[in-house]
């Protein structure tokens, strides 16, 4: 080192007073020749190891930006990684969510297609049941006097004449609707009678729809004698 350098020089010195006042000129030249000599070597030598210093600095720093780069591309996966991991999460949530929504959606086509063919064997019931009222219109007229006409929303309206021996023209007339519930249901009935709920409730037990007609009939005749 170059403490050690310095040391050395100062101890040259010292041997070189020492020699100078025990040997001669002669002496003393050989002597000065190895100094030279030696302090040319310790030269050479302390230039080499101070190359090999610096160098080794230079190597050390090296090293430590590799470590830093090491380590910094180490957190970069380290980061890369965590946001896969939390992509393959999301992807599997979604897909969850996908499933979930594919099954609700074929439940629900499942309950329509139910629905539909309920409502479809419901229209059906419905339309033999009016189509079953309008072949009895023939048979209602000629008897009992009777006129019946279907109106909107698939309802029948039945009007009496020849009730009212007074008035025999005058119009006693009430509609009939199947609901929902494929039940025979009076809509309106003009005059009104106290006794069409019970009437209705007949015909829903029985289904005889001819005796429910000549029932309301005989409730308006009753009617008109008051």
């Amino acid at each position: 080192t170059e403490d050690e350098i310095i040391l050395f020089e100062r101890e040259m010195k010292e041997f070189w007073t020492k020699l100078k006042s025990v040997y001669g000129t002669e002496q003393i030249s050989q002597t000065l020749a190895l100094r030279d000599s030696c302090k040319e070597s310790i030269k050479v030598l302390s230039e080499k190891w101070s190359k090999k210093l610096k160098e080794g600095d230079l190597m050390i720093d090296k090293i430590q930006e590799y470590r830093n780069e090491i380590l910094q591309q180490s957190q970069c996966v380290s980061e890369n990684q965590e946001r896969l991991t939390e992509i393959k999460s999301n992807v599997n949530q979604e897909e969850e969510q996908k499933k979930g929504l594919t099954d609700s959606i074929q439940e629900l086509k499942e309950e329509l297609m139910k629905k539909k063919e309920i409502i479809s064997s419901k229209n059906k019931a419905t339309k033999e049941r009016v189509e079953r009222l309008c072949k009895s219109k023939v048979l209602f007229e000629e008897r009992l006097g009777l006129e019946i006409r279907r109106i909107h929303n698939e309802q029948l309206q039945f009007v009496f004449r020849h009730i009212d021996h007074k008035d025999p023209d005058k119009p006693y007339a009430f509609t009939l609707s199947i609901n929902e519930q494929g039940d025979y249901e009076v809509t309106s009935c003009t005059p009104p009678l106290d006794c069409i709920a019970e009437f209705q409730l007949k015909v829903r037990e029985t289904n005889n729809f001819s005796a429910f007609v000549a029932n309301i009939r005989k409730a308006f005749t009753a009617l008109s004698y008051k």
